[in-house]
């Protein structure tokens, strides 16, 4: 690990900064990629090509960050929409905290399903997109949308967390 981070930090560090433009992100990005593959199970015995490795677990980490702001986003939208209807009926600190929470372990299980399975979910709960539209868009069955927000809603009642 230690030839690895020293081999290449500089250079991911480098195309993330191209990537983002900005210094700052592209250091925590660089962090979390090792740190990943640091926990990971098997990512160093499978790697064959370390920067296609580390480009790509970048860039998963940048989707990741990217579905939690637009999870967070949609959340804040809420919050302030039903605050906008009842001015006088607003959130505590800590129901807000339990919301938040609460979308965090949302947003870690949704990384433990399939991305089909993840996207159905998103659609249908944040896009409020039909069973038909999902269906169209992700190129299967409404029958398959029905099983994939089956899975991801069973993984949810596991954590106690169905919508």
């Amino acid at each position: 690990m230690h030839a690895l981070y020293s081999e290449h930090q500089a250079w991911l560090l480098g195309w993330l900064r191209r990537k983002l433009g900005c210094a700052h992100q592209a250091a925590d990005v660089v962090q979390d990629t090792f740190l990943r593959i640091l926990t990971s199970r098997d990512a160093l015995g499978a790697m064959r090509e370390p920067r296609a490795y580390l480009s790509a677990t970048a860039q998963r980490l940048l989707v990741d960050q990217a579905r939690r702001g637009l999870i967070e986003q949609a959340y804040l939208e809420e919050l302030a929409r039903a605050v906008a209807q009842h001015p006088a009926c607003h959130a505590s600190p800590e129901q807000t905290l339990a919301a938040v929470q609460a979308l965090a372990q949302i947003s870690a299980l949704l990384e433990r399903v399939s991305a089909r399975a993840r996207e159905a979910f998103l659609r249908h709960y944040l896009d409020g997109q039909t069973h038909a539209e999902i269906a169209h868009a992700l190129g299967v069955s409404t029958r398959m949308v029905q099983k994939y927000l089956v899975q991801v809603l069973l993984q949810c009642r596991a954590l106690d967390l169905a919508p």
